[in-house]
């Protein structure tokens, strides 16, 4: 089998755009090294799109409205192994859609960027042999992605390697490759873009990042206080959220130092012209701003994967987490004009990095022996 007669099925998720955004970064490297015959599919959109239309809305909504279950909910099945009742529950869904599409399809590999892992059991049913390969895509570990009939595990650091180790997971199957983020983000960029020409050389200057939905909370507290300061300038970017980005525009749109947008697609521009970044601690937008080395400060992190994200983070030192604006304030003011701190920080981001990601688990699953050229 060479590349081009290779067929690779993605598994994904729209819950948040993280697993989707990954799943397009894997694919674009294969693209460029001549595998053209590639399937993205969200199972849970195609299986049960009432379902998951539903899941998604309260997703969404836990940030606002009930965080504090869904972090309880989160942690309490963090551990929880892949033949409990429950997971067996979880992962039963999708599984007709899901015959059909590896029926029609006939993958030579499956990669999950989304761990429902319907696919084990339905193999061990139907007597099929596919490689399976997860790429988990949180700087923290739950027990939904763990299965012994995985092939391969993709990880964001050697720590999450480690402990992966210590749970029994033979260190052969794990590579700490880094959360796979698109190849745009390690070109040198040219800084001549029309946002660029808007901005003071003498501020520094914020990136406010709300999430692809835009569902972080108290945007409008943050842009309040930074604008209360001359010697800074911002950056928001208000993802899909219409309403957001409509609030934000009529409030601070004719101030100098402000400047709004909605979902864009030019991200790592934007980070390299910042100085830090406030933001949700979402997986794939953690990895991308230590792509572009810059500093962060996870504002208000939801208790679950995003929280153990932010924690994990500040651990290593790259990352403050604020609770409220005040100490938002002093974590911004100490992180930018304290130039000792900021080059430690940037020192750490430089251990922390996993450079070309998805670059590096092309090349790895295309290495293995299951996928022989």
């Amino acid at each position: 089998m060479n590349s081009k007669t290779l067929k690779v099925m993605i598994l994904y998720a729209s819950y948040g755009n993280g697993h989707y955004q990954a799943s397009k970064a894997i694919e674009t490297v294969f693209r460029r090294k001549g595998v053209t015959d590639i399937v993205l599919l969200d199972l849970m959109a195609q299986a049960h799109p009432l379902i998951n239309e539903f899941t998604k809305f309260v997703y969404l909504n836990s940030f606002k409205t009930l965080p504090s279950i869904y972090g309880w909910i989160y942690n309490a099945t963090r551990k929880m192994q892949s033949e409990t009742a429950l997971l067996r529950l979880i992962n039963s869904f999708g599984t007709s859609t899901l015959l059909q599409a590896v029926t029609s399809f006939d993958p030579d590999l499956v990669i999950h960027t989304f761990p429902q892992l319907t696919l084990p059991r339905l193999l061990k049913k139907t007597g099929m042999s596919i490689p399976l390969i997860n790429i988990i895509t949180d700087f923290d570990l739950h027990g939904r992605w763990l299965h012994p009939e995985i092939h391969r595990y993709y990880v964001a650091t050697d720590d999450l390697k480690q402990e992966m180790k210590d749970l029994g997971i033979p260190e052969e199957r794990i590579m700490a490759s880094g959360i796979p983020i698109q190849p745009d983000f390690n070109r040198i960029r040219q800084e001549s873009s029309h946002l660029n020409n808007l901005l003071h050389k003498n501020k520094k200057t914020i990136l406010l990042m709300a999430g692809a939905y835009g569902v972080m909370q108290g945007n409008h507290d943050i842009c309040e206080a930074l604008t209360s300061s001359s010697q800074y300038q911002l950056i928001v970017v208000c993802g899909r959220n219409k309403e957001l980005y409509r609030q934000l525009t009529d409030r601070f749109g004719n101030h100098p130092d402000v400047h709004i947008y909605g979902y864009i697609n030019n991200v790592a521009d934007v980070m390299t012209m910042s100085d830090c970044m406030i933001t949700k601690p979402g997986g794939i937008t953690l990895s991308e701003a230590i792509e572009c080395r810059l500093p962060l400060i996870l504002y208000r992190p939801v208790p679950g994967q995003e929280l153990n994200n932010a924690l994990y983070l500040q651990r290593k030192g790259i990352a403050a987490i604020a609770h409220n604006v005040d100490s938002l304030m002093v974590q911004i003011n100490s992180m930018l004009h304290d130039e000792t701190r900021f080059q430690e920080i940037q020192h750490k981001i430089n251990d922390l990095r996993k450079p070309e990601a998805a670059e590096v688990i092309v090349n790895d699953i295309m290495e293995q022996c299951f996928v022989t050229s």
